[in-house]
Order: C-alpha cells, then structure tokens, then sequence
C-alpha cells in the first residue's frame, strides 16, 4: 500500500478506482504511459520528495503537455505539498487532477458543458473550420454534421477546400453518410465563392448551421491570413456577423507540431474554439491541456475513434478523470 508523508506523520490509504467516462478510449494510451512512470517512480518511497516530483514532471512532458504547462503545475503542486505536510498518494493523484482541471477552466468551456457546444440562437449558424491537411478536418466535419443532423438541425457543408479534389470527393461522401446537403464548385475555384454561395443557400433553406471546409496548405502564413479573411469577409455580405466560430482542428497525436499548428493558425485568423482529434492513437493526450493553457481557447470537441459517434463534446472533469485514473496504479 503506497504511503507518503512530509513531515513525521504517515498517512496510509488504499487507492481507490479511478474515474471512468466517455473518454477513457481516447487517452488509455495517455494515461498508461503516465502512470507507468509514476509507478516506476513511487516504488519503494514513504515520502514525497524532490525526486518524485521531478518524475512527476518528466512524466507529464512525455504527455506533450509542455514545458512551460508542465511547470506551472509541478510549482504549484509542490506548494500545496508542503503546505499540507502530509499526503496519500491518492491525494497526490486528486491534487494532480485539480491542478490540471484548473488549467481547463475557461470560462467558455463552462458554458459549452452546460449550455451544448454552440450558440443556436443565431440562424443559420456558420462555423468555418480551419487546420492543416491530415489532421482529420474533413472527417471531424463530417461526423460533427451527422452529430448535429441527429440532432434534427437542418445542415450544409461548403466545400471551400478547392485545392484538393479529395477533400470536395471527401467532404461530398461525409454529406451523403449524414443526409445534409454540400455547395461544391469545381476543383481550382475561388474558396470565397463557394463560402459565399455555402451561406447564401443556406439562408434560402432556413439551415440551422454552415460547416465550411477550408484549405489546409498554402504557402505561407501571408497566403493563409489572406484567404481566411478573404472567406470571412464574403460571409459577412450574407451573414453580418458571420463566422459565428472559427474551429481550428489539431492531430493530438502530432504533440508538440500541434502547438506550432495552433500558434500558427492563431496568428493568421482569430480562433475562437478548436477540435483535437486522434487522441485515441497517442500517449501525447497531455497536449490538449498545454494548448488551453498557453493560447486560452476553449477546447469544444475531441475525437477519440474512427466512428461517427467517436467526436465527443469536451468536458474537463471527464476528460482529466480519464487522464488521470488512478486504478491503473493498482494493475
């Protein structure tokens, strides 16, 4: 049984099982890998000391959670240590979470949890979805449609990526799975237009929400902030205030190129939410909380599988309950 005291006290307690949830499939991977490490580090310990929260530290870098992320926590949980003298290792675990779950709590994403992903009110509601190629952005699109056509919204996607036949061909298949209709133009034509003539159908058939796919490669950040904004400003001839949200997606898997994507992306259009897919594939699941962290944008949806079901909406107390469960301590 794992003991640790700071002080002269012992407190003994039994581990108990860990929190269970939605997203324990998407960050088994994370979550082993970390505790692993913490296992490894606690063996033969009765107090926690420097050299535990080192290994503390080591372990959540290796999640991709980012060095600067990772300090703030590590600071802060040496702190709490010290001031409560004494701690069980199911303490150390609870304190770890709270920590973290900290770091999460944006105000946006209080509302999200509570309120559903989006604001309906506004009608039709575009969201403009941004990312590089083969983050999963066209899939995350489509399983959002037919999230959201299960839902009974009425929704069109804008195949604004033109510079890929296979993401119209793509986004085209994903329209059809969900039953939503699709504005496409021919391949090479003006990424505006098809925005533009997206939400001018869209308000001719009283949709309840836009899904516009971009383009994920241009040559440069110049290019990219011209062509978002290009495509923004042709919204707003329709849709004053559109895009309602610009969603940016990230490949949790790439762990610390989806910092530099978010960086990115963040210079060239203001980002007011993102997606983090394929966190099932990856122990580099700690990158989801650096990302908030550094660039305080709301996290609205994960994508933890390849089935239309696996993009799940983002809740932080699920999410680092399954990051963290501690009955893997007890394997």
């Amino acid at each position: 049984m794992p003991l640790f005291y700071y002080g002269k006290k012992v407190y003994l307690c039994k581990l108990k099982h860990g929190y269970m949830g939605i997203f324990d499939k998407g960050v088994k991977k994370t979550n082993r890998s970390f505790f692993d490490r913490l296992s490894r580090a606690i063996a033969g310990k009765t107090e926690v000391d420097d050299e535990l929260l080192d290994a503390i530290e080591e372990a959540l870098v290796a999640t991709d959670m980012g060095v600067d992320t990772t300090l703030k926590i590590i600071d802060s949980l040496e702190e709490r240590v010290r001031r409560d003298k004494y701690v069980s290792l199911d303490e150390l675990v609870d304190m770890l979470r709270e920590e973290i779950a900290s770091l999460l709590d944006l105000d946006t994403e209080e509302k999200s949890v509570s309120a559903g992903p989006f604001d309906f009110s506004k009608k039709p509601y575009v969201i403009m979805v941004v990312g590089v190629n083969g983050v999963g952005k066209t899939t995350t699109i489509g399983k959002l449609a037919s999230s959201l056509r299960a839902q009974g919204k009425k929704v069109m996607l804008g195949a604004a990526d033109t510079f890929r036949a296979a993401a119209v061909d793509q986004l085209t298949i994903w329209s059809e799975r969900a039953g939503v209709d699709i504005v496409k133009q021919e391949m090479g034509s003006d990424p505006a237009s098809v925005a533009f003539d997206t939400v001018r159908s869209a308000v001719a058939k009283d949709a309840d929400v836009v899904l516009i796919d971009t383009a994920g490669r241009l040559h440069n950040r110049i290019d990219l902030m011209n062509e978002l904004t290009k495509i923004r400003n042709v919204m707003k001839k329709v849709i004053p205030d559109a895009p309602h949200e610009v969603l940016l997606v990230l490949d949790g898997s790439t762990g610390q190129n989806a910092f530099q994507q978010a960086r990115e992306f963040s210079r060239a259009t203001d980002i007011t939410a993102l997606a983090v897919a394929k966190l099932d594939g990856t122990a580099k699941g700690g990158v989801v909380v650096g990302i908030v962290d550094q660039f305080r944008i709301p996290i609205k949806f994960v994508g933890i599988g390849e089935g239309v079901d696996d993009l799940k909406v983002f809740d932080k107390k699920e999410f680092v309950g399954s990051l963290f469960s501690k009955e893997d301590l007890e394997k």
